[in-house]
């Protein structure tokens, strides 16, 4: 019966989220209390089981709120434009350049883990040059996608500060094994930007038409690259909009836009080395794991806060700047912490592991994290990030336990491409809809165009993770 309760309340809650009718904190904190009263637990019982949850994943909803505020502080103050403006520049006039450039803007744009702030200030930037060109849009959005999706497994991102949640661990715990792997595919998605290129470069040679591609007029002849991350809205500070407007609280990239829209400048002229030291001392830690990451981000925000901010007031606003975003997020992990203190804490996931054992082909669990890995991508086209890391990977990891395999591989497994390198191409998160729209894309053409090379591109990473030991071949 516990089982069947567990079951249906999952069901309820996927139903929930992929139609997107309610908000996801109903979802996920409404529906499993109601089901946990349902088994027969008592209103303080209940209680106590929420309070667990919310207990475990309190570190990662802390990070997450204080890693907004720190990288939303290093775009006030325009630490990255001088880094964008040079990557624009790098593009030239050649199409497999501008390729490359266009991924590795997308990437650096992505430290963050906004997915709607990565397409803002990329899209715009970029979209002149390919029509200055006469490179298809529909490369510009593969570009921009690879890069952003490869950058997507930090762990201030969504995927990973979901699955550290379901899991029990800190976020770096999940991550730091992860690096090379990461590493190795940022590398993928140069390489894949370079195809594309060469690919655009000899069509344009060969004068044929791309759908997608604005025709080459005279009048563009005496353009040039941008010089100036002043020109058409590329700079951060000019092309912030309200992201929220864009994004659903279940997007996968999670890390919100901020909004700057003040005409003042209210920071200190601090040299952009000082604001960079901050950040290679923040990343070093995580990397090292000597501190907690939430501490790691409280800290590096107090300083940047001292050091570039001068006043109550002006430091209490770069918290308003971020507050609605952080709070969104925030809010949905504090409500995951409840769905899975409630169902660890009454015993319904157990007994959901229990009768999914005697369901599941034994043969398919020694190479389960494989498995999941595998099918990452082309799940994100089905399931949004709540609803596949705190309604699927619960499951997952339980069963899993059964049959010796740890969790924390699980999420390991899943970050590797469930929106990861997925979420470009994932209808099911609000910054999909930012990134074709500013391209003016179809979105079908834009998944078809897309979807094939971040499914290379993940799996490059699995063979990673496999070639270091992080996800097991096979689980004996």
């Amino acid at each position: 019966m516990l089982s069947l309760i567990g079951y249906v309340s999952m069901l309820v809650i996927l139903a929930l989220l992929l139609m997107q009718k309610v908000s996801p904190i109903v979802a996920l904190a409404g529906v499993p209390i109601v089901a946990a009263l349902i088994a027969g637990n008592s209103p303080s019982k209940v209680s106590e089981f929420a309070l667990a949850g919310i207990t475990s994943v309190a570190s990662v909803v802390v990070m997450f709120v204080f890693a907004i505020v720190f990288f939303g502080i290093l775009r006030h103050v325009g630490f990255f434009d001088p880094i964008i403006d040079r990557i624009i520049r790098l593009g030239g006039s050649s199409p497999k350049a501008v390729a490359v450039a266009t991924t590795l803007l997308a990437s650096v744009a992505h430290l963050d883990g906004a997915g709607a702030t990565t397409f803002l200030i990329t899209i715009p930037a970029m979209l002149p040059i390919y029509q200055r060109l006469g490179m298809s849009r529909l490369t510009l959005t593969a570009c921009v996608g690879l890069g952003a999706g490869a950058m997507n497994m930090l762990p201030w991102g969504g995927p990973t500060a979901r699955a550290a949640a379901t899991v029990g661990v800190e976020a770096n715990e999940v991550w730091t094994p992860l690096i090379p792997s990461q590493i190795v595919g940022v590398i993928a998605a140069l390489g894949v930007a370079w195809f594309l290129g060469s690919r655009e470069a000899r069509r344009i040679a060969k004068g044929k038409p791309s759908e997608f591609a604005e025709p080459v007029h005279a009048h563009d002849s005496h353009r040039t690259t941008r010089s100036s991350g002043a020109d058409d809205g590329a700079r951060t500070s000019s092309v912030m909009v309200d992201a929220d407007a864009h994004r659903t609280a279940a997007d996968g990239t999670d890390s919100p836009a901020a909004t700057d829209d003040s005409p003042e400048k209210d920071h200190r002229n601090i040299p952009l080395w000082v604001n960079g030291l901050i950040l290679l001392a923040t990343l070093v830690v995580l990397m090292w794991g000597i501190v907690s990451p939430a501490i790691t981000f409280l800290a590096a925000t107090i300083l940047a806060l001292i050091i570039n901010f001068r006043g109550l007031e002006n430091q209490s606003r770069q918290f308003d700047i971020s507050a609605k975003s952080a709070m969104l997020m925030a809010s949905t992990l504090l409500a995951a912490g409840v769905l899975l203190g409630i169902l660890d804490e009454s015993g319904m996931i157990e007994s959901m592991a229990d009768s999914a054992v005697q369901v599941l082909p034994a043969g398919i669990m020694p190479i389960l994290p494989i498995v999941v890995a595998v099918l990452g991508v082309p799940m994100s086209l089905f399931f949004g990030p709540d609803a596949y890391y705190f309604g699927v990977l619960p499951v997952l990891s339980a069963v899993g336990s059964n049959y010796g395999i740890d969790p924390v591989v699980l999420a390991q497994a899943s970050v590797i491409g469930q929106e990861t390198l997925g979420f470009p191409i994932s209808p099911l998160t609000g910054s999909f809809y930012l990134l074709v729209g500013l391209a003016n894309v179809p979105i079908g053409k834009h998944i078809l165009g897309l979807i094939g090379w971040a499914w290379l591109v993940s799996i490059i990473v699995l063979i990673a993770a496999i070639v270091i030991g992080v996800i097991p071949l096979w689980v004996a």
